[in-house]
């Protein structure tokens, strides 16, 4: 089991090592932000997603390496969001059906970008990489999503979160499927969280 974890890592250098243990403690510091409603959640998250382009550039997985791209980008977006002023302080709330068919079109949109970014960097498609373009779209609009509050963000972290966890172990990357094996719990109790929060404010008004 502990070969599982590490063998990954045995030809690794020091400042990967370091830099993925970053990573792996502020994504799951950033979900437990999001999960409190508190707006650390984007500058933990920054920092962990700006540190994964550079490790995913550096081993070649452009497709990956875009997404999180995405991610960072979103980061800024949701940040500004979040962090405007008391007056105009966003609450959780459900998607409406523009809301959704926004959401539809970031989830084919990015499906479809990042599957050129794999036919552009020569990458041979396989069955793993397909569903890498349906967890993309799910992750990037499940980002867009939390930008806004809304609380189905939390149910497009949950499914594609649960499938990330076989999917890192399949390719023997074991400190990942753990990592993704906590956001799914965490995922989880925030979205039971929101929904809470969320129903207290509809009997509230």
């Amino acid at each position: 089991m502990i070969d599982f974890f590490i063998a990954a890592y045995k030809d690794a250098s020091l400042l990967q090592i370091i830099l993925e243990t970053c990573c792996f403690f502020l994504g799951i510091l950033s979900v437990w932000y999001a999960k409190k409603e508190n707006i650390l959640v984007y500058p933990t998250g920054l920092i962990s997603t700006v540190i994964t382009v550079y490790l995913l550039y550096v081993a070649k997985y452009y497709g990956d390496m875009t997404v999180n791209i995405y991610f960072s980008i979103m980061s800024i977006y949701g940040w500004y969001h979040w962090s405007r002023s008391t007056n105009d302080k966003l609450v959780i709330s459900r998607t409406n059906t523009r809301e959704k068919l926004i959401g539809l079109l970031l989830f084919i949109i990015t499906t479809f970008v990042v599957y050129i970014v794999y036919v552009l960097s020569g990458h041979e498609m396989e069955w793993v990489n397909y569903i890498d373009l349906f967890t993309s779209g799910l992750f990037f609009t499940g980002m867009w999503f939390m930008a806004n509050k809304k609380i189905e963000n939390w149910t497009l972290w949950i499914i594609g979160d649960a499938i990330a966890v076989p999917l890192y172990a399949y390719r023997g990357l074991g400190i990942l499927s753990l990592q993704y094996l906590i956001f799914t719990v965490l995922a989880i109790i925030a979205y039971l969280e929101w929904k809470k929060s969320l129903n207290n404010t509809t009997q509230i008004s």
